[in-house]
């Protein structure tokens, strides 16, 4: 599979500052997505927080009905104003779409750039079809099937990643800095890594990774990206991850004692 190296710049192609309002919580791993997009493009913005531990305020529903994050308040002087763009896959592209740089190529970038989007498409599709289902069960499951569980990741994480890596250097698809792949994996990819370091998951499954010929050495230069770490708290995120798991276990705990 030959290779495709995208050597736009987050300097090029700024034109008009748009202004833009990010409703985020440093904690989920979606709005993580749009924190590195962000970062990657160089954009200015103005942040809100949003608690997640508490029923939405009416004003956040009236800007994002599902009530989630991330979403984004977007203008563009003279050509629209206070755009609202949700959902986080939709966010992260529609910002590399309004500044075209290493991120994702525009379509008209040259004529291999429809290609190279394709690409990145379909590793953002099986990264969120193939293995990141899989991250939410794994940590509330029981400790007896956690092992299991931990192994299925890799094995699919071997099976579908895997090949989609073999020309990483160091980035996906030969690319020399990070891409829209990389925007949309890392968040999760970073709390595997967090997770397998205490009870919450295994540790085969970061050793698991870690082993895989391109996978380990694409998730090490991934990883260390100031995009991806400069909201990161991984202190934070392991003791609410701790938390949370523990209420819905005992939720499920008392669901079924109600049961005849």
């Amino acid at each position: 599979m030959a290779s495709y190296t995208n050597n736009t710049t987050n300097g090029e192609n700024k034109g008009v500052q748009p202004k833009i309002t990010l409703y985020t919580n440093h904690g989920c791993p979606f709005a993580h997505r749009a924190h590195i997009a962000l970062k990657e493009l160089g954009f200015e913005y103005e942040e809100v927080i949003i608690d997640l531990d508490t029923p939405r305020e009416p004003w956040y529903l009236e800007i994002n009905p599902r009530g989630l994050v991330p979403s984004i308040k977007y203008s563009v002087p003279g050509l629209y104003e206070d755009e609202i763009i949700t959902e986080s896959a939709i966010v992260a592209q529609f910002l590399a779409d309004a500044r075209p740089s290493h991120l994702l190529p525009s379509s008209l970038h040259d004529p291999f750039a429809p290609l190279f989007r394709a690409r990145i498409n379909f590793f953002v599709d099986t990264w969120n079809t193939k293995v990141q289902p899989s991250f939410y069960p794994i940590l509330t499951a029981s400790d007896d099937e956690k092992e299991a569980k931990a192994q299925d990741i890799v094995k699919a994480i071997e099976k579908e990643i895997e090949p989609l890596l073999a020309n990483a250097n160091p980035f996906f698809n030969g690319s020399e800095k990070m891409t829209l792949a990389e925007a949309i994996v890392a968040p999760f990819l970073l709390r595997f890594y967090a997770l397998s370091n205490g009870d919450l998951l295994p540790k085969s499954v970061k050793e698991g990774i870690q082993k895989l010929p391109n996978t380990g050495k694409w998730a090490e230069k991934v990883l260390a990206q100031e995009s991806v770490l400069y909201i990161w708290n991984e202190k934070n995120v392991v003791e609410r991850t701790g938390m949370r798991i523990a209420k819905m276990k005992e939720q499920k705990a008392a669901a079924a004692n109600k049961l005849p």
